[in-house]
């Protein structure tokens, strides 16, 4: 019996040595696991990081993902390039086709520089009334030959008295106005139609600019400018 009671005695003795060592695991999930942190690799080189370090190592991503994007730049109002010849012009154009900026795009005629008549006219009257006006004035004069400009030209709601192939043929139109008591009437040149042509780009990006830019080296003659 004694025997019985030494045996069991040593037995639980070792069950408690083998638990208080952590070879048997804790019941409360806590383990300690020697043998397991003995076969990680490295173990020599783990170190304990004190709170406020892990705090501030996880808390930084947060921060830098938290940053508001950069805003793109500012788009560009109104850019002009070129007094592209006909030829030229084509060329342009299929070489900014790639770029698909539909209606941000325009061609436009440039101004001619050669005269290529005169006009007889009162100045623009400022509005469709005031030229409705300036009008009757006219017709009480007897003069029944004149026409009001209502296109988008500078001369919009400008009277016209005639246009003449001569400087000569308009003054002598002037002076006889003049004696009819039209003493707001005026002589000036007609600019005729210009054979080159421009390109207008509206509310792009300055990227977009950027490459219309570089399309332009292949034309060293032009240069882009802003417009309204």
């Amino acid at each position: 019996m004694l025997k019985l009671i030494f045996w069991l005695l040593l037995a639980v003795n070792g069950v408690l040595y083998a638990y208080g060592q952590g070879y048997l695991g804790h019941f409360s999930g806590n383990e300690r696991e020697p043998a397991r942190l003995k076969n990680q690799q490295n173990a020599d080189k783990l170190v304990v990081i004190p709170a406020a370090r892990a705090t501030a190592a996880v808390a930084a991503p947060v921060t830098a993902a938290a940053a508001p994007p950069q805003k793109n730049a500012e788009a560009v109002a109104c850019y002009e390039v070129g007094n592209f010849a006909l030829a030229d012009a084509r060329r342009f154009e299929a070489a900014v086709a790639p770029l698909e900026l539909g209606d941000r795009q325009a061609r436009r005629n440039m101004p001619g520089t050669e005269i290529s008549s005169y006009i007889v006219h009162i100045p623009s009257q400022g509005s469709k009334e005031a030229a409705d006006r300036k009008t009757a004035e006219l017709r009480a004069l007897g003069i029944t030959n004149y026409f009001v400009m209502s296109d988008s030209s500078a001369m919009r709601w400008a009277v016209s008295l005639g246009v003449f192939k001569t400087e000569a043929a308009a003054q002598s139109q002037l002076a006889m106005l003049q004696k009819q008591g039209v003493h707001s009437a005026r002589v000036a040149p007609r600019m005729g139609g210009s054979k080159l042509l421009a390109f207008q780009f509206r509310d792009i990006g300055a990227d977009v600019k950027a490459q219309l830019d570089e399309k332009l080296k292949a034309f060293p003659n032009q240069e882009g400018r802003s417009c309204k």
